[in-house]
């Protein structure tokens, strides 16, 4: 909340009155610059302001987001009044055409137009409850119009001599009404008698406005005129009570404040001034620079205030909404509605009644009586036995049960001791007294200006950027150098909370600390007091509305409207607030907290003070005892208070406390705890969990353990990962059928590479539809399976592209297009020779350069040679032999166009080749044939060392086992061989028409 001054504060009556006036806050919440505003008007229940302006239109703007709600063109004369009725959602203007109009603000039609007087309309008062209104004008008449007959005219009233400007109903006899008019007088009438009860005359000219109190019993009517007066009159006795001074200018409006003890008035002058309605102090003046005040509106109910200009409109707030009330220890509350004091007792309700979280609490209401000054604070001392009321630059303490005067005093503010019988108050900016027993016992001596003070253990004097604590004898304890709205001290006087504006700061009070510097005389030799006083211990920002400690739990509720609590700096919200509500306190017997709302509603909810009392504990690291009050707290909270020893550094207990059981496994997880986690991995019997488990019992070298749950999680890229660090052949091959089986075909693929099994691979690929990459595999491991391969997937796409099957060339017809496909099959049976031995994993770096081995360069150097060529086993040693070369058909010359053993027709060749490239490109075929030598060469070499290496025997040694699983993640990049694959068809212009789907597998991302 913010103070108008500077240009907004043309006198300085705010700080020249501070010795004995109450400050209220005052908030701009809207201004919009419009035409001439002629009235204004708020809703009783939605954020909206009404402006009626004197171009002849009407707005409604919501006061929340400052948007534009709806807009109507009434007329093209000034709309001097409008109301808003909200039990009919209507609204009601009146113009100079001398027509009365109703709309439906919400669905914006025209209910009702009717000529209702024979000059300009200046004014319309809505009846409370009546279907009726009053309307007057400047032809000198008032009229009752009753909208259930028909909008007919039920009375009139007539008494003015001249143009009548204000009609006003009394809220607390609405039979009854008052009139202002230019004729110098005020009127007050009888709904019923056409004639006037009697007039008020005592001004000197044009009456303006009037307005009736709302608050309290006092009989009063107050009258703004063109003399610059302002008059309050008492209609019972007839006489004029006060006469109040200061504009300068005819006055436009007057109205008393419907919830703080103010007069309000707007002047021609351009300025508004509040006036406290028992003194008739003036405490405050605002000037919005926007001319001519010319209207005010405020709704019972609110504090905001509408207010109208020759330039605009705008609402403030003033004061604050927060009910003055206050509750002791033992569950009575005392609230002050004005004047009037009342008081509920929460323990009558007895424990046979059910509370309900955020239910309205049905308590019986008892007058208690009255106070003699306007309340702003409602306090009870901490043993409940007094309460002290503050206002009006005075304190009274009463007691708590009859409301009998035990003292009073001049006091801007008021503040207990944690001692019942010491109180301090502040009589002005530079002086703070000391109270014990109701005598005067010390003052302060302050060298600053003091805007506040705050009791507790110690008194807390807070000036613009700084607080000051002082000891209830006067001494100076510790000055803080930081911006102070609130301070909340524990029952214990152990912890302090300072709220400013944005953050709220939880510090320790050493009292053992300041009890020894006072002995010893070395608190007085630093100005700012003892250093060791106080230790900051949590920062936490947020804005801080109301606060009550419990124990060592500092409970509020924020700027959001959220309940929270924060314990060791953990902040936890309990509940979120439908609506503003303020703290009264905390009653253990109940395990509630109690909050009350600006319209005395009392609303509780539960916080149970074993759970308060718990998390106390563990903050203070007092696990043995925070652990014995587990049974005390109920079952459905564990949960809660797991997940508190978690987040401070306590899993293991959290998992004895925890009942999920989810987060048990987490926790069992987050341990290490393989024999927990197994057996509620077993109750679960959840793929994701058992996944978990595996790589625990992975990391920690239970390989055994980790097969077991990967196999339970269908986890096969784990235990490909697995079993290829082990070399486990037979496991391998389980997998790979598995895999297979379960639509892995990744992982499927990758085992049976593993094990050497080339043609279950290719048949791998065919049962998967994925062709091309059959064909490319067969191309580089398995030439001898390149004719079967293409004449398949020939087949298949004869279905789809018939030219691009056409263009497929097979090496069975077309040898001559596979350049050294003879030695690429001697290479493959060379191959195949020797990987028919297996070796230890120890024996790696014996053969990690068989990668870089050129298998079709050995067989030419051997054939060379004379010598035989090693096939596997059962077969005979290859011999040399000459090719087969068949002639390619005429439209066939696709090929190789740079191998000089290719011998076409240049004709011919070009020919087709820009036939086949209209269609598709590039064929595949060329793709096929396009290899150059080295690429099988080097493909064979990496396969034959890759599979000489991967044949291990099924149990490698134990010691070894780390290092193979270090091994095993370089096979990692082996899985993405589908997707490379799946990119290499798509580069493949005689079979773009072709995509992956088509060829039936799944985009399968698992990866090792």
């Amino acid at each position: 909340m913010t103070h108008f001054k500077t240009q907004l504060i043309l006198s300085n009556h705010w700080f020249k009155q501070e010795d004995m006036a109450p400050k209220f806050e005052i908030k701009r919440q809207l201004l919009q610059r419009t035409d001439r505003v002629k009235g204004v008007d708020l809703h009783p229940s939605e954020p909206w302001l009404l402006a009626n302006l004197y171009n002849g239109n009407i707005y409604i703007w919501n006061t929340s987001d400052q948007t534009l709600v709806k807009s109507f063109e009434v007329c093209e004369l000034p709309v001097r009044t409008a109301k808003f009725v909200a039990r009919k959602q209507w609204i009601i203007t009146g113009s100079d055409d001398m027509l009365i109009r109703v709309y439906n603000y919400n669905t914006m039609d025209k209910v009702k137009v009717f000529e209702a007087h024979t000059d300009y309309i200046r004014c319309i008062a809505i009846h409370p409850t009546l279907p009726v209104i009053l309307t007057c004008s400047d032809d000198t008449l008032i009229k009752l119009w009753d909208w259930e007959k028909g909008w007919n005219c039920t009375q009139q009233f007539e008494g003015h001599s001249h143009f009548v400007m204000q009609v006003t109903f009394n809220p607390k006899d609405t039979n009854t009404f008052a009139s202002a008019s230019l004729d110098r007088t005020v009127k007050v009438w009888n709904v019923g008698q056409p004639n006037p009860n009697f007039t008020l005359e005592g001004h000197d000219k044009g009456v303006n406005c009037i307005d009736y109190f709302t608050g309290g019993d006092r009989p009063y009517l107050i009258s703004g005129a063109d003399d610059k007066l302002i008059k309050i009159w008492d209609y019972q006795s007839k006489a004029c009570v006060q006469t109040l001074e200061g504009h300068q200018h005819n006055i436009a409006c007057v109205c008393f404040h419907p919830e703080l003890p103010l007069i309000i008035s707007g002047s021609e002058d351009g300025t508004i001034k509040l006036w406290h309605a028992t003194t008739y102090r003036l405490e405050n003046t605002l000037d919005y620079r926007l001319e001519r005040v010319w209207a005010l509106g405020y709704c019972k109910g609110s504090n905001n205030i509408a207010v109208g200009y020759d330039e605009g409109a705008i609402v403030l707030k003033v004061g604050r909404e927060e009910p003055v009330a206050s509750m002791d220890s033992s569950g009575k509350v005392i609230w002050a509605r004005h004047n009037e004091v009342q008081t509920v007792n929460i323990k009558s309700l007895g424990p046979e009644v059910e509370l309900v979280d955020g239910e309205r609490l049905q308590l019986a209401v008892k007058d208690l009586g009255s106070s003699d000054l306007y309340p702003q604070t409602l306090q009870h001392n901490p043993n409940g036995r007094f309460v002290t009321v503050c206002g009006d630059g005075e304190y009274i303490v009463y007691t708590a049960l009859a409301w009998r005067n035990k003292s009073f005093g001049q006091a801007l503010e008021f503040a207990w001791s944690s001692d019942s019988n010491e109180y301090c108050v502040r009589e002005s900016a530079s002086k703070v007294k000391i109270f014990k027993n109701f005598q005067e016992k010390t003052s302060l001596k302050l060298d600053f200006n003091a805007e506040g003070i705050y009791g507790g253990f110690l008194i807390g004097v807070r000036s613009a950027d700084f607080i000051v604590f002082y000891d209830w004898e006067g001494h100076v304890i510790r000055r803080i150098d930081v911006a102070v709205k609130t301070v909340h001290w524990s029952e214990s006087g152990e912890y302090v909370a300072i709220v400013g504006e944005s953050s709220f700061y939880i510090l320790r009070f050493d009292a053992g600390v300041v009890e020894t510097a006072l002995a010893s005389d070395s608190a007085g030799a630093d100005p700012d007091g003892i250093d060791d006083a106080f230790d900051l211990l949590n920062e936490i920002s947020e804005s801080v509305k109301t606060a009550v400690w419990v124990g060592d739990c500092f409970i509020y509720n924020n700027a959001s409207w959220r309940l929270n609590y924060c314990v060791g700096g953990e902040v936890t919200t309990l509940y979120h607030l439908d609506r503003p509500m303020y703290l009264l306190g905390y009653l253990a017997t109940q395990n509630r907290v109690f909050l009350i709302d600006k319209d005395f509603s009392i609303i509780s909810y539960t916080l149970l003070l074993s759970m308060i009392e718990f998390k106390t504990l563990v903050a203070r690291e007092d696990l043995e005892a925070a652990m014995a009050l587990v049974p005390s707290i109920p079952e459905d909270q564990h949960n809660n208070i797991a997940r508190y020893l978690d987040s401070k550094g306590f899993p293991a207990e959290a998992l004895q406390v925890a009942t999920d059981q989810h987060y048990k496994f987490d926790l069992a997880i987050q341990l290490g705890d393989l024999d927990v986690a197994h057996s509620i991995a077993t109750t679960l019997d959840s793929g994701p969990k058992w996944k978990q488990l595996g790589e625990l019992a992975m990391s920690t070298g239970k390989l055994k353990v980790a097969e077991a749950c990967l196999w339970r999680a269908q986890d096969f890229s784990g235990i490909m990962l697995l079993y290829s660090a082990q070399g486990n052949k037979q496991g391998l091959a389980s997998l790979a059928t598995k895999a297979a089986e379960g639509g892995k075909h990744n992982v499927a693929f990758l085992a049976l590479f593993l094990l050497g099994q080339l043609e279950s691979c290719m048949e791998l690929l065919v049962s998967a539809k994925r062709l091309p990459e059959a064909a490319f595999f067969c191309r580089t491991y398995l030439p001898s399976k390149m004719s079967e391969v293409t004449k398949i997937w020939k087949k298949d796409l004869e279905k789809q592209n018939p030219k691009a099957a056409e263009a497929l060339a097979d090496p069975a017809e077309y040898p001559n297009l596979f350049p050294d496909l003879e030695w690429a099959l001697k290479a493959e049976q060379y191959a195949a020779s020797l990987n028919q031995q297996s070796h230890p994993a120890g024996m790696y770096q014996q053969f990690e350069g068989n990668a870089l081995r050129n298998l079709i360069a050995e067989v030419q150097e051997l054939e060379a040679s004379g010598g035989a060529i090693p096939t596997s086993a059962g077969s005979s040693p290859l011999k040399a032999a000459s090719p087969v070369i068949a002639d390619p058909e005429p439209f066939m010359g696709l090929g190789h166009k740079e191998e000089e053993n290719v011998k076409v027709e240049e004709e011919e060749e070009e020919e087709v080749f820009q036939e086949t490239e209209e269609e598709s490109s590039v064929t595949t075929r060329q793709v096929l044939s396009h290899s150059p030598t080295p690429t099988p060469q080097r493909s064979l070499a990496a396969h034959t060392a890759s599979l000489a290496m991967n044949h291990l025997p099924p149990a490698a040694e134990d010691e070894e086992e780390e290092e193979t699983v270090e091994e095993a993640g370089e096979e990692e990049e082996e899985e993405e061989l589908f997707d490379d694959a799946g990119e290499a068809v798509e580069e493949v212009p005689g079979v773009a028409g072709v995509d992956d789907d088509d060829w039936g597998l799944e985009d399968d991302e698992e990866t090792v």
